[in-house]
Protein backbone atom coordinates (compact mmCIF):
# COMPACT_ATOMS: atom_id res chain seq x y z
CA UNK A 1 0.00 0.00 0.00
CA UNK A 2 1.29 3.70 -1.38
CA UNK A 3 0.97 6.15 1.78
CA UNK A 4 -1.35 8.30 -0.65
CA UNK A 5 -3.46 4.84 -0.29
CA UNK A 6 -3.34 4.60 3.47
CA UNK A 7 -6.74 5.23 5.36
CA UNK A 8 -6.10 8.59 8.01
CA UNK A 9 -5.28 6.24 10.68
CA UNK A 10 -2.72 4.38 9.29
CA UNK A 11 -1.21 7.89 8.26
CA UNK A 12 -1.58 8.79 12.04
CA UNK A 13 1.33 6.22 12.63
CA UNK A 14 3.93 7.12 9.91
CA UNK A 15 7.18 8.50 11.53
CA UNK A 16 8.10 12.37 10.64
CA UNK A 17 11.00 11.70 7.98
CA UNK A 18 8.02 10.09 6.02
CA UNK A 19 5.56 12.64 6.29
CA UNK A 20 8.00 15.63 5.43
CA UNK A 21 9.13 13.41 1.99
CA UNK A 22 5.50 12.89 1.60
CA UNK A 23 4.56 16.17 2.09
CA UNK A 24 7.73 17.14 -0.33
CA UNK A 25 6.57 14.84 -2.82
CA UNK A 26 3.20 17.05 -3.39
CA UNK A 27 0.83 13.94 -3.19
CA UNK A 28 -2.98 14.46 -4.21
CA UNK A 29 -4.82 13.89 -0.47
CA UNK A 30 -8.01 14.97 0.75
CA UNK A 31 -7.25 17.16 3.33
CA UNK A 32 -11.06 17.01 4.74
CA UNK A 33 -10.49 13.30 6.05
CA UNK A 34 -6.62 13.09 6.98
CA UNK A 35 -6.18 13.15 10.28
CA UNK A 36 -5.73 16.98 11.57
CA UNK A 37 -2.28 16.95 12.92
CA UNK A 38 -1.05 15.20 9.67
CA UNK A 39 -2.87 17.49 7.77
CA UNK A 40 -1.18 20.92 9.26
CA UNK A 41 2.11 19.22 8.67
CA UNK A 42 1.95 17.75 5.35
CA UNK A 43 0.30 21.62 4.19
CA UNK A 44 2.94 23.38 6.53
CA UNK A 45 6.27 21.87 5.73
CA UNK A 46 5.89 23.09 2.15
CA UNK A 47 4.68 26.39 3.03
CA UNK A 48 7.24 27.12 6.01
CA UNK A 49 9.89 25.98 3.20
CA UNK A 50 8.85 27.95 0.63
CA UNK A 51 8.48 31.27 2.95
CA UNK A 52 11.86 30.41 4.28
CA UNK A 53 13.24 31.15 1.09
CA UNK A 54 11.69 33.57 0.65
CA UNK A 55 12.72 35.25 3.99
CA UNK A 56 16.63 34.34 2.90
CA UNK A 57 16.16 36.16 -0.56
CA UNK A 58 15.08 39.42 1.85
CA UNK A 59 18.12 38.87 3.86
CA UNK A 60 20.82 38.12 1.50
CA UNK A 61 19.52 41.16 -0.41
CA UNK A 62 19.97 43.80 2.17
CA UNK A 63 22.98 42.05 3.18
CA UNK A 64 24.97 42.68 -0.46
CA UNK A 65 22.90 46.15 -0.95
CA UNK A 66 24.73 47.23 2.86
CA UNK A 67 28.38 47.01 1.47
CA UNK A 68 27.22 50.03 -0.63
CA UNK A 69 26.28 52.33 2.05
CA UNK A 70 23.81 53.14 4.53
CA UNK A 71 22.07 55.30 1.67
CA UNK A 72 21.73 52.42 -0.54
CA UNK A 73 20.01 50.75 2.67
CA UNK A 74 17.78 53.50 2.81
CA UNK A 75 16.84 53.51 -0.60
CA UNK A 76 16.03 49.35 -0.28
CA UNK A 77 14.07 50.07 2.88
CA UNK A 78 11.92 53.31 1.46
CA UNK A 79 11.26 51.64 -1.90
CA UNK A 80 10.26 48.56 0.22
CA UNK A 81 8.07 50.79 2.33
CA UNK A 82 6.50 51.48 -1.19
CA UNK A 83 6.17 48.14 -2.37
CA UNK A 84 4.05 47.18 0.57
CA UNK A 85 1.37 48.83 -0.63
CA UNK A 86 1.29 46.55 -4.61
CA UNK A 87 1.76 43.69 -2.06
CA UNK A 88 -1.30 45.03 0.05
CA UNK A 89 -3.46 44.88 -3.09
CA UNK A 90 -1.89 41.53 -4.22
CA UNK A 91 -2.15 40.19 -0.83
CA UNK A 92 -6.04 41.09 -0.47
CA UNK A 93 -6.29 39.44 -3.88
CA UNK A 94 -4.27 36.28 -3.10
CA UNK A 95 -6.48 35.59 -0.10
CA UNK A 96 -9.48 35.90 -1.95
CA UNK A 97 -7.84 33.21 -4.39
CA UNK A 98 -6.80 30.59 -1.39
CA UNK A 99 -10.23 31.37 0.39
CA UNK A 100 -12.43 30.99 -2.93
CA UNK A 101 -10.34 28.06 -4.45
CA UNK A 102 -10.17 26.27 -1.61
CA UNK A 103 -13.86 26.53 -0.68
CA UNK A 104 -14.36 24.79 -4.01
CA UNK A 105 -12.02 22.57 -3.82
CA UNK A 106 -13.86 21.24 -0.41
CA UNK A 107 -16.79 21.09 -2.29
CA UNK A 108 -15.09 18.65 -4.69
CA UNK A 109 -15.99 21.45 -7.71
CA UNK A 110 -12.59 21.60 -9.39
CA UNK A 111 -13.88 23.05 -12.89
CA UNK A 112 -15.44 26.07 -10.91
CA UNK A 113 -12.04 26.47 -9.01
CA UNK A 114 -10.69 26.51 -12.60
CA UNK A 115 -12.36 29.35 -13.38
CA UNK A 116 -12.10 31.47 -10.54
CA UNK A 117 -7.99 30.97 -10.52
CA UNK A 118 -8.54 31.91 -13.91
CA UNK A 119 -10.81 35.65 -13.33
CA UNK A 120 -7.93 36.09 -10.59
CA UNK A 121 -5.05 35.97 -12.34
CA UNK A 122 -6.72 38.11 -15.28
CA UNK A 123 -8.03 40.75 -12.96
CA UNK A 124 -4.11 40.29 -11.49
CA UNK A 125 -2.19 41.29 -14.88
CA UNK A 126 -4.71 44.61 -15.00
CA UNK A 127 -4.19 45.08 -11.74
CA UNK A 128 -0.62 44.97 -11.81
CA UNK A 129 0.06 46.61 -15.35
CA UNK A 130 -1.99 49.67 -14.47
CA UNK A 131 0.30 50.00 -11.23
CA UNK A 132 3.67 49.62 -12.73
CA UNK A 133 2.63 51.95 -15.45
CA UNK A 134 1.78 54.97 -12.80
CA UNK A 135 4.18 54.30 -10.17
CA UNK A 136 7.36 53.37 -12.64
CA UNK A 137 6.81 56.49 -14.25
CA UNK A 138 6.82 58.64 -10.79
CA UNK A 139 9.23 56.93 -9.36
CA UNK A 140 11.77 60.02 -7.90
CA UNK A 141 8.73 62.15 -6.62
CA UNK A 142 7.65 58.94 -4.58
CA UNK A 143 11.02 58.42 -3.17
CA UNK A 144 11.07 62.53 -2.00
CA UNK A 145 7.35 62.16 -0.95
CA UNK A 146 8.93 59.62 1.21
CA UNK A 147 11.35 61.98 2.72
CA UNK A 148 14.21 61.24 0.70
CA UNK A 149 16.89 64.04 0.51
CA UNK A 150 18.70 64.39 -3.33
CA UNK A 151 21.44 62.25 -2.76
CA UNK A 152 19.14 59.32 -1.81
CA UNK A 153 17.14 60.21 -4.98
CA UNK A 154 19.54 60.08 -7.26
CA UNK A 155 21.08 57.02 -6.06
CA UNK A 156 18.11 54.98 -5.67
CA UNK A 157 15.51 56.09 -8.72
CA UNK A 158 16.66 53.33 -10.72
CA UNK A 159 15.99 50.73 -8.37
CA UNK A 160 12.42 52.21 -7.15
CA UNK A 161 11.72 52.55 -10.69
CA UNK A 162 12.63 48.71 -11.86
CA UNK A 163 10.77 47.59 -8.61
CA UNK A 164 7.80 49.39 -8.76
CA UNK A 165 7.30 49.32 -12.83
CA UNK A 166 8.18 45.49 -13.21
CA UNK A 167 6.06 44.79 -9.43
CA UNK A 168 3.77 42.44 -12.13
CA UNK A 169 6.37 39.79 -11.34
CA UNK A 170 5.92 39.49 -7.78
CA UNK A 171 1.93 40.44 -8.21
CA UNK A 172 1.46 37.02 -9.92
CA UNK A 173 3.38 35.02 -8.01
CA UNK A 174 1.57 36.10 -4.82
CA UNK A 175 -1.60 35.34 -7.01
CA UNK A 176 -0.75 31.80 -8.37
CA UNK A 177 0.86 31.05 -5.31
CA UNK A 178 -1.81 31.78 -3.04
CA UNK A 179 -4.44 29.30 -6.10
CA UNK A 180 -1.54 26.27 -5.27
CA UNK A 181 -2.05 26.90 -1.32
CA UNK A 182 -5.71 26.97 -1.54
CA UNK A 183 -6.01 24.03 -3.64
CA UNK A 184 -3.43 22.27 -1.44
CA UNK A 185 -0.92 22.33 -3.85
CA UNK A 186 1.30 24.11 -1.08
CA UNK A 187 4.50 22.27 -2.75
CA UNK A 188 4.54 23.85 -6.53
CA UNK A 189 4.19 27.35 -4.58
CA UNK A 190 7.16 26.38 -2.58
CA UNK A 191 9.07 24.90 -5.96
CA UNK A 192 7.93 28.71 -7.32
CA UNK A 193 9.42 30.68 -4.60
CA UNK A 194 12.72 28.37 -4.73
CA UNK A 195 13.53 28.97 -8.15
CA UNK A 196 12.66 32.55 -8.01
CA UNK A 197 14.50 33.42 -5.32
CA UNK A 198 17.64 31.20 -5.94
CA UNK A 199 17.96 33.17 -9.42
CA UNK A 200 17.59 36.00 -7.37
CA UNK A 201 20.47 35.26 -4.59
CA UNK A 202 23.17 34.47 -7.61
CA UNK A 203 22.61 37.30 -9.88
CA UNK A 204 22.09 39.76 -6.83
CA UNK A 205 25.63 40.08 -6.22
CA UNK A 206 26.39 39.36 -9.72
CA UNK A 207 24.41 42.80 -11.17
CA UNK A 208 25.25 45.07 -8.10
CA UNK A 209 29.29 44.15 -8.25
CA UNK A 210 29.69 43.38 -11.86
CA UNK A 211 31.15 40.13 -11.64
CA UNK A 212 32.66 38.26 -14.69
CA UNK A 213 30.62 39.39 -17.68
CA UNK A 214 28.08 41.40 -15.51
CA UNK A 215 27.45 44.73 -15.70
CA UNK A 216 28.38 46.41 -12.78
CA UNK A 217 24.70 48.27 -11.95
CA UNK A 218 25.03 49.36 -7.90
CA UNK A 219 21.93 49.34 -5.99
CA UNK A 220 19.92 48.57 -9.53
CA UNK A 221 21.13 45.51 -10.16
CA UNK A 222 19.45 44.02 -7.11
CA UNK A 223 16.18 44.93 -8.86
CA UNK A 224 17.00 43.50 -12.02
CA UNK A 225 18.17 40.38 -11.01
CA UNK A 226 15.01 40.40 -8.34
CA UNK A 227 12.66 41.20 -11.20
CA UNK A 228 14.53 38.24 -13.23
CA UNK A 229 13.78 35.34 -10.79
CA UNK A 230 10.43 36.14 -10.28
CA UNK A 231 9.83 36.36 -14.12
CA UNK A 232 10.93 33.03 -14.24
CA UNK A 233 8.81 31.55 -11.56
CA UNK A 234 5.55 33.25 -13.08
CA UNK A 235 6.51 31.37 -16.03
CA UNK A 236 7.38 27.79 -14.19
CA UNK A 237 3.96 28.27 -12.33
CA UNK A 238 1.84 29.06 -15.72
CA UNK A 239 3.62 25.63 -16.92
CA UNK A 240 1.95 23.90 -13.79
CA UNK A 241 -1.75 25.91 -14.32
CA UNK A 242 -1.36 24.58 -18.11
CA UNK A 243 -1.75 21.23 -16.90
CA UNK A 244 1.67 19.89 -15.29
CA UNK A 245 0.71 18.56 -11.49
CA UNK A 246 -1.38 21.05 -10.64
CA UNK A 247 -4.70 20.33 -8.89
CA UNK A 248 -6.48 23.56 -10.32
CA UNK A 249 -5.99 23.34 -14.46
CA UNK A 250 -6.72 26.45 -16.23
CA UNK A 251 -7.52 26.82 -19.59
CA UNK A 252 -7.98 29.56 -21.83
CA UNK A 253 -11.87 29.41 -21.54
CA UNK A 254 -11.42 30.15 -17.85
CA UNK A 255 -9.32 33.91 -18.78
CA UNK A 256 -13.07 35.03 -20.54
CA UNK A 257 -14.26 37.47 -18.28
CA UNK A 258 -17.23 36.53 -16.05
CA UNK A 259 -19.23 38.92 -14.16
CA UNK A 260 -20.58 36.65 -11.87
CA UNK A 261 -17.07 34.98 -10.78
CA UNK A 262 -15.46 38.77 -10.83
CA UNK A 263 -18.26 40.11 -8.34
CA UNK A 264 -17.85 36.86 -6.13
CA UNK A 265 -13.98 37.58 -6.41
CA UNK A 266 -13.98 41.55 -5.79
CA UNK A 267 -16.36 41.26 -2.83
CA UNK A 268 -13.54 39.03 -1.31
CA UNK A 269 -10.41 40.69 -2.21
CA UNK A 270 -11.62 44.53 -1.82
CA UNK A 271 -11.74 43.29 2.14
CA UNK A 272 -9.18 41.81 1.72
CA UNK A 273 -7.36 44.61 -0.09
CA UNK A 274 -8.76 46.97 2.52
CA UNK A 275 -7.14 44.85 5.53
CA UNK A 276 -3.17 44.35 3.97
CA UNK A 277 -3.80 48.36 2.64
CA UNK A 278 -4.40 49.48 6.55
CA UNK A 279 -1.33 47.56 7.57
CA UNK A 280 0.88 48.57 5.09
CA UNK A 281 0.21 51.83 4.65
CA UNK A 282 1.02 52.30 8.75
CA UNK A 283 4.43 50.63 8.19
CA UNK A 284 4.72 53.33 5.60
CA UNK A 285 3.59 55.71 8.15
CA UNK A 286 6.47 54.62 10.39
CA UNK A 287 8.97 54.89 8.16
CA UNK A 288 7.75 58.35 7.08
CA UNK A 289 8.32 59.13 10.96
CA UNK A 290 11.43 57.70 11.07
CA UNK A 291 12.52 59.54 7.91
CA UNK A 292 13.02 62.54 10.50
CA UNK A 293 15.47 60.82 12.37
CA UNK A 294 17.91 60.60 9.36
CA UNK A 295 19.26 57.72 7.25
CA UNK A 296 21.18 55.61 10.09
CA UNK A 297 17.55 55.24 11.91
CA UNK A 298 15.85 54.46 8.27
CA UNK A 299 18.79 51.64 7.96
CA UNK A 300 18.78 50.11 11.05
CA UNK A 301 15.42 49.72 10.97
CA UNK A 302 15.42 48.14 7.71
CA UNK A 303 17.89 45.87 8.51
CA UNK A 304 16.17 44.86 11.61
CA UNK A 305 12.31 44.48 10.17
CA UNK A 306 14.61 42.31 7.00
CA UNK A 307 15.83 40.06 9.86
CA UNK A 308 12.14 39.82 11.79
CA UNK A 309 10.29 39.03 8.37
CA UNK A 310 13.06 36.56 8.34
CA UNK A 311 11.48 34.18 10.98
CA UNK A 312 7.88 35.41 10.34
CA UNK A 313 8.08 34.20 6.77
CA UNK A 314 7.73 30.60 7.54
CA UNK A 315 5.06 31.50 10.67
CA UNK A 316 2.66 32.86 8.18
CA UNK A 317 3.59 29.30 6.13
CA UNK A 318 1.99 27.65 9.33
CA UNK A 319 -0.59 29.94 9.39
CA UNK A 320 -1.42 29.59 5.19
CA UNK A 321 -1.90 25.91 6.26
CA UNK A 322 -4.20 26.47 8.67
CA UNK A 323 -6.49 28.68 6.32
CA UNK A 324 -6.43 25.90 3.79
CA UNK A 325 -7.75 23.95 5.95
CA UNK A 326 -10.24 26.22 7.08
CA UNK A 327 -11.55 27.07 3.64
CA UNK A 328 -11.68 23.19 2.51
CA UNK A 329 -13.48 21.98 5.27
CA UNK A 330 -15.80 24.53 5.21
CA UNK A 331 -16.55 23.39 2.01
CA UNK A 332 -17.25 20.11 3.36
CA UNK A 333 -19.20 21.34 5.75
CA UNK A 334 -16.68 19.82 8.51
CA UNK A 335 -16.71 23.65 10.42
CA UNK A 336 -15.78 21.78 13.64
CA UNK A 337 -12.69 20.54 12.15
CA UNK A 338 -11.91 24.21 10.58
CA UNK A 339 -11.47 25.33 14.27
CA UNK A 340 -9.09 22.53 15.32
CA UNK A 341 -6.72 22.60 12.68
CA UNK A 342 -6.51 26.33 13.50
CA UNK A 343 -5.67 25.48 16.99
CA UNK A 344 -3.40 22.85 16.31
CA UNK A 345 -1.44 25.32 13.68
CA UNK A 346 -1.55 28.12 16.29
CA UNK A 347 0.17 25.86 19.03
CA UNK A 348 3.04 24.79 16.87
CA UNK A 349 3.44 28.36 15.57
CA UNK A 350 3.45 29.97 18.75
CA UNK A 351 6.40 27.49 20.19
CA UNK A 352 8.54 28.41 17.10
CA UNK A 353 8.15 32.04 17.14
CA UNK A 354 8.21 32.28 21.06
CA UNK A 355 11.84 30.52 20.68
CA UNK A 356 13.30 32.59 17.77
CA UNK A 357 11.96 35.56 19.73
CA UNK A 358 13.77 34.99 22.73
CA UNK A 359 16.75 34.28 20.63
CA UNK A 360 16.39 37.52 19.18
CA UNK A 361 16.59 39.69 22.26
CA UNK A 362 19.40 38.20 23.54
CA UNK A 363 21.69 38.23 20.20
CA UNK A 364 20.05 41.54 18.76
CA UNK A 365 23.61 43.36 18.40
CA UNK A 366 25.50 40.47 17.12
CA UNK A 367 22.86 39.88 14.32
CA UNK A 368 22.48 43.41 13.26
CA UNK A 369 26.35 43.50 13.30
CA UNK A 370 26.40 41.16 10.50
CA UNK A 371 24.78 43.50 7.91
CA UNK A 372 26.60 46.84 9.02
CA UNK A 373 29.70 48.24 10.48
CA UNK A 374 28.41 51.62 10.97
CA UNK A 375 27.99 52.47 14.47
CA UNK A 376 25.28 54.78 14.47
CA UNK A 377 22.98 52.06 11.86
CA UNK A 378 24.51 49.43 14.58
CA UNK A 379 22.53 51.02 17.59
CA UNK A 380 19.46 51.86 15.88
CA UNK A 381 18.68 47.87 14.10
CA UNK A 382 19.83 46.69 17.76
CA UNK A 383 17.10 48.65 19.24
CA UNK A 384 15.10 48.10 17.11
CA UNK A 385 15.24 44.26 16.64
CA UNK A 386 15.01 43.14 20.36
CA UNK A 387 12.27 45.62 21.31
CA UNK A 388 9.74 44.08 18.10
CA UNK A 389 10.77 40.28 18.87
CA UNK A 390 9.42 40.65 22.56
CA UNK A 391 5.72 40.54 21.35
CA UNK A 392 6.64 37.08 18.87
CA UNK A 393 4.51 34.48 20.11
CA UNK A 394 1.58 37.15 20.44
CA UNK A 395 2.60 37.73 16.58
CA UNK A 396 2.43 33.64 16.17
CA UNK A 397 -1.09 33.36 17.49
CA UNK A 398 -3.15 36.61 15.66
CA UNK A 399 -1.41 35.52 12.19
CA UNK A 400 -3.10 32.19 12.75
CA UNK A 401 -6.09 33.63 14.01
CA UNK A 402 -6.75 35.93 11.52
CA UNK A 403 -5.48 33.37 8.58
CA UNK A 404 -8.52 31.35 9.65
CA UNK A 405 -11.12 34.39 9.33
CA UNK A 406 -9.21 34.91 5.45
CA UNK A 407 -9.13 31.35 4.63
CA UNK A 408 -12.80 31.07 5.42
CA UNK A 409 -13.81 34.60 3.27
CA UNK A 410 -14.40 36.48 6.35
CA UNK A 411 -12.13 38.84 5.32
CA UNK A 412 -14.09 42.14 6.74
CA UNK A 413 -13.51 41.04 10.17
CA UNK A 414 -9.46 41.55 10.14
CA UNK A 415 -9.90 44.38 8.28
CA UNK A 416 -11.79 46.18 10.87
CA UNK A 417 -9.39 44.78 13.24
CA UNK A 418 -6.24 46.11 11.36
CA UNK A 419 -8.01 49.38 11.10
CA UNK A 420 -8.44 49.73 14.71
CA UNK A 421 -4.99 48.62 15.57
CA UNK A 422 -2.99 50.05 12.99
CA UNK A 423 -4.14 53.52 11.95
CA UNK A 424 -5.86 54.22 15.37
CA UNK A 425 -3.39 52.74 17.20
CA UNK A 426 0.17 51.86 15.76
CA UNK A 427 0.98 55.23 14.03
CA UNK A 428 -0.49 57.48 16.51
CA UNK A 429 1.16 55.94 19.39
CA UNK A 430 4.66 55.98 17.28
CA UNK A 431 4.08 59.63 16.30
CA UNK A 432 3.08 60.33 20.66
CA UNK A 433 6.14 58.38 21.33
CA UNK A 434 8.81 59.80 19.13
CA UNK A 435 7.33 63.31 18.95
CA UNK A 436 5.36 63.94 22.08
CA UNK A 437 7.89 62.16 24.67
CA UNK A 438 10.90 62.88 22.94
CA UNK A 439 11.62 58.83 22.66
CA UNK A 440 12.97 59.80 18.54
CA UNK A 441 13.09 56.38 16.83
CA UNK A 442 13.06 53.96 19.48
CA UNK A 443 9.40 55.84 20.22
CA UNK A 444 8.20 53.90 16.11
CA UNK A 445 10.36 50.55 17.73
CA UNK A 446 7.72 50.52 20.67
CA UNK A 447 4.69 51.32 18.75
CA UNK A 448 5.27 47.56 16.96
CA UNK A 449 4.94 45.19 19.88
CA UNK A 450 2.38 47.25 21.16
CA UNK A 451 -0.30 47.47 18.47
CA UNK A 452 0.14 43.63 17.44
CA UNK A 453 -0.52 42.84 20.71
CA UNK A 454 -3.69 44.89 20.84
CA UNK A 455 -4.20 43.09 17.55
CA UNK A 456 -3.64 39.08 18.96
CA UNK A 457 -6.47 39.65 22.16
CA UNK A 458 -8.59 40.89 20.33
CA UNK A 459 -8.81 38.44 17.22
CA UNK A 460 -8.59 35.62 19.82
CA UNK A 461 -11.87 36.46 21.12
CA UNK A 462 -13.67 36.96 18.00
CA UNK A 463 -11.80 33.62 16.68
CA UNK A 464 -14.11 31.84 19.92
CA UNK A 465 -17.12 33.29 19.17
CA UNK A 466 -16.86 31.43 15.85
CA UNK A 467 -19.12 33.44 13.65
CA UNK A 468 -16.45 33.21 10.76
CA UNK A 469 -17.79 29.22 10.41
CA UNK A 470 -20.90 30.79 9.03
CA UNK A 471 -19.21 32.65 6.28
CA UNK A 472 -20.29 32.15 3.04
CA UNK A 473 -18.48 32.38 -0.39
Amino acid sequence: MSISDSTPAQAADLPFWRVVRQALKGEHLDFTTVTLNRAVLLLAIPMVMEMIMESLFAVVDVFWVSRLGKEAVAVVGLTESVMTLIYAVAIGLAIAASAIVARRIGEKAPERAAEAAGQIMLLGVCVSVGLGLVLGYFAPDILRLMGADESIVTLGHGFTRIMLGCNATVFMIFLINAIFRGAGDAVLAMRTLWLANALNIVLGPCFIFGWGPFPELGVMGAAVATNFGRGVGVLYQLWHLAGHHSRVRVRLRHLKPSAEVLRAVLTTAASGTAQLLISTTSWVGLFKILSMFGSAALAGYTIAIRCVMFVLMPAWGLANAGATLVGQNLGAGKPERSEAAVRIATLYNTIFLGIVGVLFVIFAGRIVSLFTTDPEVLMHGTRALWIVSIAFPLYAAGMCLGAAFNGAGDTWTPTKLNFFCFWLGQMPLAWILAKGFGLGAMGVFISVPASFTALAVWTAVLFRQGKWKQQRI
